[in-house]
């Protein structure tokens, strides 16, 4: 699979393809948000910041790289990714954990849904309840969305610590 990926995984297409699929995640969350009316609790916010952490990085790592291409700086760039993603493995597990009550979720966690569709905007400023982080009101294959996002965020952090391997430097004998 490596040598398949290496063409991908040697350049500067790896830190593209992972801002390209970290904006997809947040359409798909958005989609499924706006379209499918689930609403989003505290920890499904969080998971979403990971991948907007994720853009940042490698739309400034792009840039940086243009300036100057270093293998070293490469390197470095997919590690930071790899760690960024790693992170949102880790929420997401978190999250998927509070689901099945193996462990109990954060203070402000609890709050009832909100039907932001027909929101009376005189309260705007007023705070609002959102979604339960203990129910996953959506469910494919036995895994919530926090479980695919968990997947998805450990198969990123493993390809871009793979990126990161094959940037390398190799040394010449």
């Amino acid at each position: 699979m490596t040598a398949a990926l290496s063409p991908v995984l040697r350049t500067w297409r790896w830190p593209l393809m992972a801002l390209l699929i970290s904006a997809a995640m947040l359409a798909t969350a958005h989609a499924f948000e706006r379209f499918a009316y689930l609403l989003p609790c505290q920890l499904c916010l969080r998971q979403r910041e990971v991948y907007w952490a994720a853009i940042a990085m490698a739309a400034t790592g792009l840039v940086l790289w243009n300036i100057r291409q270093n293998r070293r700086f490469l390197v470095a760039f997919n590690v930071m990714l790899a760690l960024v993603f790693l992170t949102g493995a880790v929420v997401a597990v978190f999250h998927a954990g509070v689901e099945w009550d193996f462990w109990p979720a954060p203070t402000g966690c609890g709050a009832e849904a909100v039907d932001v569709i027909n929101i009376d905007l005189g309260g705007i400023d007023e705070r609002t309840a959102t979604a339960s982080c203990e129910d996953a009101p959506w469910k494919m294959l036995g895994l919530s969305m926090a479980g695919w996002n968990a997947l998805v965020s450990l198969g990123l952090t493993v390809v871009s610590f793979i990126a990161a391997t094959t940037a390398l430097p190799r040394e010449t004998a």
